[in-house]
C-alpha cells in the first residue's frame, strides 16, 4: 500500500494535468493510468532495487515507466478487436467512455511517455538508461508481450497444450514481470547474478499471477475484481485444462519456486515474499 501511494502520486505528475492542451487525450491517457489498481509490477521494481540495497528514487522512474507500460497494454488489451471488455478496475474501459481512436491513442501515448520517462531518469547513468530501455522493449515486443498477445488472439476457440498456454502468457503477462524486476536490479547497480535470481522469481510470479485471474475469470465476482468474469470462455485457460484443484496446485508451486530463488538474499527479501504472498491469495 506504501508502495502503491508513491507510485500514484509519481504517475499523477509525469503525465500533462487535465485540460492541458488537447484535453482529450490527456483525459484519456490519465483515466486508465490513475485508476486504482494494485501497482504489483511496479512495486517490484522498487522491491528488487531495495533488496539489493539501492536508492528508491533511483527506481521510481523506471516503476512508473513499467506501469505506464502496463496501462497501455490494458487499454488495447480491452479493445473490441482484442477482448472486447466493458470494465477494468471497476470502471467502464476507456474505449467506451471516449471511443476506440482515442483509446487507442492514448495507449500509444502511455507506451510512448513510459520509454520517455526511462531514458529521462537523471539518477542513473546514461548507460543503465539505454539498457533499461532495451529491457522495456524487449518485453513488449514480438519476443515478449505483444508475442504472447497474438498467439493468444490466434488461438481462440482451439485447443492448446500446457506448453503452449505457457508460451502465450509467460509472454503476455510474465515478460513485463521479468522486466520489473531487471529494472530494479539495473537502479541498483546489482550483479549479473543477482539480475538472473530476480529475472527467475519474477518469471514464476508472472506465471502464477495469470493463473491466479484464470481462476478470477471463472470463479470470482466481478464487484470484487472490478472486471469482466467469463472473458475467457473461448480460451483454453489454466483452469478449464487442469481443473480448478490443478490450476491452484500449479500458482501454489509456482510461488514456493519463485521464493525458492530468493533464499540467498536472507531477510533482505521480506518484501518480495510478501508480493509472492500476495498473488498467491489475491482475490481480484
Amino acid at each position: 500500500e506504501e508502495g502503491r501511494k508513491v507510485l500514484d502520486d509519481q504517475l499523477d505528475r509525469l503525465v500533462p494535468p487535465l485540460g492541458t492542451y488537447p484535453p482529450a487525450i490527456h483525459e484519456a491517457l490519465r483515466y486508465t493510468l490513475l485508476l486504482p489498481g494494485k501497482r504489483l509490477r511496479g512495486n517490484l521494481v522498487l522491491a528488487a532495487c531495495e533488496l539489493l540495497r539501492g536508492r528508491r528514487e533511483n527506481a521510481l522512474p523506471f516503476a512508473c515507466a513499467v506501469e505506464m507500460v502496463h496501462a497501455s497494454s490494458l487499454i488495447l488489451d480491452d479493445l473490441p478487436s482484442q477482448d472486447n471488455a466493458t470494465l477494468r478496475r471497476g470502471q467502464p474501459v476507456l474505449h467506451r467512455v471516449v471511443g476506440e481512436a482515442n483509446a487507442t491513442l492514448a495507449a500509444v501515448a502511455l507506451l510512448n511517455r513510459g520509454f520517455g520517462v526511462t531514458l529521462e531518469n537523471s539518477l542513473v547513468r546514461e548507460k543503465v538508461c539505454n539498457e533499461a530501455g532495451e529491457v522495456l522493449s524487449r518485453a513488449i515486443g514480438t519476443e515478449g508481450l505483444i508475442g504472447g498477445q497474438v498467439v493468444d488472439l490466434e488461438s481462440t476457440g482451439k485447443e492448446v497444450d500446457l506448453d503452449g498456454l505457457e508460451y502465450i502468457h509467460s509472454h503476455k503477462t510474465g515478460a513485463l514481470f521479468m522486466a520489473a524486476a531487471e529494472l530494479g536490479v539495473l537502479a541498483s547497480g546489482g550483479k549479473v547474478r543477482d539480475r538472473e535470481a530476480l529475472s527467475l522469481y519474477a518469471k514464476n510470479l508472472g506465471l502464477a499471477f495469470q493463473i491466479t485471474d484464470d481462476l478470477l475469470d471463472y470463479s470470482g465476482d466481478p464487484k470484487v475484481t472490478g472486471k469482466d468474469a467469463g472473458l475467457d470462455r473461448d480460451k483454453t485457460t489454466f483452469v478449464n485444462l487442469c481443473g480448478i484443484d490443478g490450476a491452484r496446485q500449479l500458482v501454489d508451486d509456482l510461488i514456493d519456486a519463485s521464493v525458492g530463488y530468493l533464499l540467498p538474499f536472507g531477510k533482505r527479501s521480506r518484501r518480495l515474499k510478501a508480493l509472492a504472498e500476495h498473488v498467491r491469495r489475491r482475490d481480484r
